[in-house]
């Protein structure tokens, strides 16, 4: 019997895959659990279609995460941050207080788990912050921070 998977199956197949197994496990396993579909010609179009819906929305996001990736790279935020002689800093600028001066100063919304910032900074001075918007698309935006 072959079975459209619906979700991923341990040892059997991941989803959307179209496995072959035998007719008492896929009825009474596979298919009571609703683990799958039997593989009729009606089943095999739908899927054919959604993989070709879910490529089309794939793309139209990936599009979307390189322009925003472009715009975002010409921005820039300016933060400011306690310093005391010599440029020494009192505590470090974090990913939500970027995230934050992003949504005032830009009125861009970036989620600070996004930002992948190798440690916190604690400097005066420029420093590029990349912020992963996709699995294949990653951004660097410019962060000013200043002696206040």
């Amino acid at each position: 019997m072959k079975v459209i998977l619906i979700e991923d199956v341990k040892s059997l197949g991941k989803k959307g895959e179209i496995v072959e197994v035998n007719d008492g496990y896929g009825r009474n396993f596979i298919l009571a659990k609703k683990l799958g579909l039997e593989a009729t010609p009606k089943n095999l179009n739908d899927l054919k279609l959604k993989k070709a819906n879910d490529e089309k929305v794939a793309k139209e996001q990936h599009g979307e995460a390189v322009a925003f990736a472009e715009r975002l790279s010409k921005l820039q935020v300016v933060l400011q941050i306690k310093a005391g002689e010599g440029g020494r800093t009192f505590g470090s600028v974090s990913t939500k207080e970027i995230a934050q001066a992003a949504q005032e100063q830009l009125g861009v919304e970036l989620d600070k788990k996004k930002m992948q910032l190798p440690n916190p900074i604690k400097s005066v001075g420029t420093h590029m912050v990349p912020i992963r918007l996709h699995p294949k698309v990653t951004a660097e935006l410019k962060v000013i921070v200043k002696e206040a």
